[in-house]
């Protein structure tokens, strides 16, 4: 009995057993199935998947970043180039203790505050693996005892920059624009223009003017190096390189000695000033003043540095040019009167007596002329002429604001130009839809006697009031400006010329435009406001002065801009086109808190007008006779 048990019990223990191993070996089967169908997997299916990671881990892609694009003015002299330099980086993902590394360096490059401060403005933008400057260019010297302590300084490297440069420093800067570190917004826009293959280790982007405006001309083609690399990191050999391409060079169409002339003239004042060439667009000179170095912002610019030209009173890094917003004063005048006559509200017969003021019709309000005993019996030239306000002030009430606003933005005037810069200010030519938008209040029939003269809510940029000036000088026709002669690809060597397109022909009456340039070009002459700008000139001049108020003056009060601080002094305006007969080039200017167009503005034109026609510089004595301080519009 004993024996049978212990035989079923062997049995069934034999039994458990033999399954046991028959489940493990079909466990051992199912894992080797599942490890060879797993290499299969990954040793066929997978393999250039696996293969480019491993390849990843042996060889390193690195970019060659492009030389960026030159500028030239129309001469080919150069506006902004590049050069090589030492720069002393940081990558902060390899080093143990980075303020430790910082004082470490000290006195071995001599950081300096600013250097200290730039880096860590850039860190907080970058990612830890970038290499970040310490310190740019830094001296021979510097270089060699940092190379003398390499060692020592692991993640900190000298590196080789291409780093952009502004010959002529401050010259031209609103107009040039500058790069500037690449920022989370730019990424932003390079992300949406697809750029993001091209901009692989690019450092700088193009902020402002021309460098960002053509920023995906000027910035080239970047290029690539597959390096194979050992387990240190460092490379062995190249094994395929693309090359980078050069950005192309553009060419400008200012000249850049009519550019000088212009911001030497404006001396200490602030202003703008635009020149075009009538008969195709170009423009010739583009300034703004005060300005700023360009080349503060290659490397990335100091805060304290960038606090004094942000919270300067002057606003340096305002462009007066296309964002600066004044009233026209008198410049507004040549337009108004050509509006009177194409809408024969005026004929070139009609005259009144000056009695030196105005009176609104069923009002007891006057508004004065500049001149206070009037200019006698004024005819539509001798208006232009003398500017007398008098004369507009009637002509404006009977032309009427609808039409005035109408008029006057066919030339331009209360939209962009589409010059090629961004930001652009439309300025505002006004009307009553507009005022009732604005301020949900009517129009007042004293409004447009104002609007007549350029003052009251009507604000123009200098670009608007020079593309206007070309348009009158040239016939009517509405021209696109351009700041651009051509671009050169530097892959093709292809030249790209660029022709400035008309926008809109407006078609006056012969004699009509005839008349407001005789009263123009009277300006200029004996008796005009503007008679010691002309004086003296070889060739005949066409202009208008203009006085903005800064401020209002009250009812009797006389203006005395030695009483008056002078942020609030009038600003001075000024337009002209030479030789009147066949124009070349037209100008138009404002030099803030300046006074009288004739005496302030008007030198600084005269200049440019000797230089571009007869290439010469001639000093200009200022008008001194001409509209009395006392008056009130005195322009």
């Amino acid at each position: 009995m004993s024996f049978k048990k212990n035989s079923q019990s062997i049995y069934t223990s034999r039994f458990y057993f033999k399954r046991r191993i028959k489940l493990l070996s079909v466990f051992i089967v199912i894992a080797f199935l599942m490890l060879i169908g797993r290499f299969i997997y990954l040793q066929i299916f997978k393999y250039s998947f696996y293969k480019g990671l491993s390849e990843n881990n042996r060889i390193a892609v690195i970019p060659n970043v492009p030389n960026r694009g030159l500028i030239l003015d129309r001469n080919g002299i150069i506006m902004a180039d590049n050069y090589f330099t030492y720069s002393l980086e940081v990558t902060p993902a390899k080093v143990t203790n980075l303020n430790q590394t910082i004082e470490n360096l000290k006195p071995i490059v001599g950081l300096s505050v600013g250097d200290l401060k730039k880096f860590r403005k850039i860190f907080k933008e970058s990612s830890s693996l970038d290499s970040i400057p310490i310190k740019t260019q830094p001296t021979e010297i510097e270089v060699a005892r940092f190379v003398s302590h390499k060692l020592e300084f692991e993640g900190v490297e000298i590196k080789s920059r291409l780093f952009r440069q502004y010959p002529q420093g401050t010259f031209a800067s609103h107009l040039i624009g500058h790069i500037n570190r690449i920022n989370p917004e730019d990424k932003e826009t390079i992300k949406k223009q697809g750029w993001q293959q091209n901009y692989k280790g690019t450092e700088s982007i193009g902020k402002l003017g021309i460098e960002k405006y053509y920023e995906a001309r000027l910035h080239g083609k970047t290029g690539f190096q597959r390096v194979e690399i050992d387990v240190n990191g460092h490379a062995v050999r190249t094994l395929a390189s693309t090359p980078a391409i050069e950005g192309d060079t553009i060419t400008l169409s200012i000249d850049s000695k009519l550019q000088e002339i212009a911001e030497n003239a404006f001396n200490k004042y602030r202003g703008a000033l635009v020149a075009i060439n009538p008969k195709n667009g170009e423009v010739l000179a583009f300034v703004s003043r005060p300005n700023f170095d360009p080349n503060l912002f290659v490397a990335g610019i100091d805060e304290d540095e960038w606090k004094i030209l942000n919270e300067s009173l002057d606003k340096p890094m305002l462009n007066r040019a296309i964002n600066g917003l004044y009233p026209p004063g008198s410049t507004i005048k040549p337009f108004v009167a050509l509006a009177a006559l194409e809408h024969d509200i005026r004929n070139p017969t009609f005259t009144i007596k000056d009695p030196g003021f105005f009176s609104l019709p069923n009002s007891g309000h006057t508004y004065r002329d500049w001149k206070p005993f009037g200019h006698g019996v004024v005819n539509m030239v001798m208006a232009i002429t003398v500017s007398c306000d008098t004369f507009f002030y009637g002509l404006g009430i009977e032309l009427g604001i609808q039409k005035l606003s109408q008029f006057l933005s066919r030339f331009g005037f209360g939209e962009v130009t589409g010059i090629d810069m961004f930001g652009e200010s439309s300025g505002l030519i006004p009307s009553p839809e507009w005022k009732q938008k604005k301020f949900k209040q009517p129009w007042y029939l004293g409004e447009t006697v104002i609007t007549s003269i350029g003052q009251g809510y009507t604000l123009v940029t200098p670009m608007q009031l020079a593309q206007a000036t070309a348009t009158l000088a040239n016939g009517g026709r509405v021209i696109q400006p351009k700041l651009i002669q051509s671009i050169k690809n530097n892959q093709t060597g292809q030249l790209e010329v660029f022709q400035n397109k008309t926008i809109q022909g407006l078609r006056f009456k012969p004699e009509n435009l005839a008349l407001v340039k005789e009263g123009m070009i009277n300006v200029t002459q004996p008796g005009g406001t503007a008679a010691a700008f002309g004086a003296g000139a070889p060739y005949k001049i066409a202009a208008k002065t203009g006085t903005a108020q800064v401020i209002g003056l009250k009812a009797n009060q006389k203006y005395n801009p030695s009483l008056i601080n002078e942020k609030y002094r009038d600003h001075a305006l000024f337009i002209a086109y030479a030789p009147a007969e066949d124009p070349t080039i037209a100008i138009a200017l404002i030099v803030e808190n300046g006074g009288h167009g004739g005496s302030t503005a008007g030198p600084i034109a005269r200049k440019l007008l000797d230089y571009y026609l007869l290439k010469t510089v001639s000093p200009i004595k200022e008008d001194t006779k001409v509209n009395p301080p006392e008056s009130e519009y005195h322009d």
